[in-house]
Formats: C-alpha cells, sequence, structure tokens
C-alpha cells in the first residue's frame, strides 16, 4: 500500500517565503522563480535584520514577486515602481529596499524612472528580470526585443532596435551593474548579496526564458530550450566593453555576462542629507 506518510512541517524558506500562497502562477521553464529563489537566500545571508528588508514589485509576470515574500511588500503601479521605491528610500534611508520588475515595466513604461533613479545615484536594489517581451499579456515586443525576433506583434521580426540594458544604465551612473542569467543561478545570488552591500543604485538584468510566448516564437518552446542555449552561448567577462554586449537571438552570438561596475560615488540620499544639513546651519546663522 506504500510507505509512510511524509508531511513536512517547516521548509527552510518558509521565514521569506508565503508558503501559503504555493503554488505560483508562473510557467514551467520560466525564470522569475529562480531569480525569487536567489533573492530568498541573499535575505538569509545577509546580516541586515529582516525587519529592514522591502520588496517592491510592479505589474506583470514579474509584478507577482512582491505577493510571494513574507517581507514588507509592495505590488505597485505599471512602471512605477521604482519611483515608488525612491520616494521610500529617501524617507527611510535605513531601509535595504529591493525592486524586481520585469524588462516592459523598468526599461519601457517605466524606462524614465529608471534613468533618473541611475543618475541620482538612489540608493536602490533593482532586479529587472528581461524575457525580452510582455508575456502576462500576451508576448508583444517591447524595448527590449532583440531585433529581429518574433512575437505576436513583430510576427515578421522585430525591427526595432532594443536597449542594451546595462550599457544604459552604467552610462546613466549607477554604481553597480551586472547582467547574468536565469541559469547561473549561485551568480545571481551572489550578486544580490552584493548588491545589499553596495551604497548606490545596484542593478542587475537577469535574462530569462519566457517559453509559452517569445520562446514558442523563437526557437525556444520547451522549458529547457533556453537554458541550454544560456549554458552553451553565456561568456563571462566582468571587463567587457558595454556598448557590444547587446543581446540578439543569432545562434552565431555570445551572451555577456558579468559584474561589469562597482564603484562608489555619493548616494541621493548622502546628498540630501548633506544639503540639510547645510540649510540648517545657513538658517541658524541667520539668526
Amino acid at each position: 500500500m506504500g510507505g509512510p506518510e511524509v508531511k513536512v512541517q517547516h521548509h527552510i524558506n518558509d521565514d521569506v517565503i508565503r508558503a501559503e500562497r504555493l503554488p505560483n502562477i508562473w510557467c514551467p521553464g520560466c525564470g522569475i522563480g529562480i531569480v525569487v529563489g536567489a533573492y530568498v537566500k541573499a535575505i538569509q545571508k545577509s546580516v541586515i535584520p529582516r525587519e529592514k528588508q522591502i520588496s517592491i514589485s510592479g505589474i506583470g509576470c514579474t509584478g507577482r514577486v512582491s505577493g510571494y515574500l513574507n517581507l514588507d511588500s509592495y505590488h505597485t503601479t505599471h512602471g512605477r515602481a521604482i519611483a515608488f521605491a525612491t520616494g521610500m528610500a529617501v524617507a527611510r534611508p535605513e531601509l535595504e529596499i529591493t525592486v524586481i520588475a520585469g524588462d516592459g515595466d523598468l526599461g519601457v513604461i517605466g524606462g524614465n524612472h529608471l534613468i533618473h533613479a541611475a543618475r541620482r545615484n538612489v540608493d536602490l536594489n533593482v532586479i529587472m528580470v528581461n524575457n525580452f517581451n510582455y508575456g502576462m499579456t500576451g508576448g508583444q515586443h517591447g524595448g527590449t526585443t532583440p531585433l529581429g525576433a518574433k512575437t505576436h506583434t513583430s510576427p515578421y521580426g522585430n525591427v526595432e532596435m532594443p536597449f542594451n540594458i546595462p550599457y544604459l544604465v552604467a552610462a546613466a551612473g549607477a554604481s553597480f551593474v551586472a547582467r547574468w542569467t536565469a541559469m547561473h543561478v549561485r551568480q545571481v545570488t551572489a550578486a544580490i548579496s552584493r548588491m545589499m552591500e553596495v551604497k548606490g543604485f545596484a542593478f542587475m538584468e537577469v535574462l530569462s526564458p519566457c517559453p509559452p510566448t517569445f520562446g514558442e516564437l523563437n526557437g525556444f518552446p520547451d522549458a529547457l530550450d533556453m537554458m541550454e542555449y544560456f549554458r552553451d552561448k553565456s561568456v563571462v567577462d566582468h571587463n567587457a566593453d558595454l556598448s557590444k554586449i547587446a543581446v540578439t537571438v543569432r545562434p552565431e552570438d555570445e551572451v555577456v555576462v558579468g559584474n561589469f561596475v562597482d564603484r562608489r560615488r555619493p548616494t541621493y540620499q548622502e546628498l540630501l542629507s548633506d544639503l540639510r544639513g547645510r540649510v540648517a546651519v545657513a538658517g541658524a546663522e541667520k539668526k
């Protein structure tokens, strides 16, 4: 009749994951769950108190992340996750705030917030899960869809030049910039841990499979197809020329990954604090 029934009373991640909400909504082969797992591990390794860890997400497949985390987490409007996070980071600079959102949310609809947060060097962690399309709403092309790639709104191939996201964010002034894929679990976890240490705008792009929409139209229909592509084509180059690392879907091209930028410059919060101090001194002198 079979062996004894085994019941798991507690999982090691139950303190960070809302287990009662599982199973999740993500499709087989999607990389979002991998990113969430890496984020959970980074939180568990961090010396930052759990009550100071804040998660913010937007709309779409990746926007559902906040609902699965047993943290102070916020599900914001489309494209406004960074704007919401910036306000919280300025008001409560002692918090460790992490935005996890999709490429459409962060790079297109919220593109201005992305570049200006990097320019200001707001002390935030931003993780962009890039699956090259608007997956939840039917697979439309977006600002990171590779040139020539097919989507349901570009059935003959995308003719719009996509953003090279790490190059864009680094040029805008981010303190930390990385790119990994959903296959690079340990590297993603380590990068998130480093982002929590960095003072300033810390950004990571995680390239993720999306089998039901982007994958099925571009030669990656099964759950592991794009993972195998990432395994075979990824090249780690921490010193890469970022102007030359745009992602393509050409089988002959490499996917360059690494921790590209790690630098220290004054954060937005530090500059605001300094400004308040100078204003206070000036006010006192006038009296």
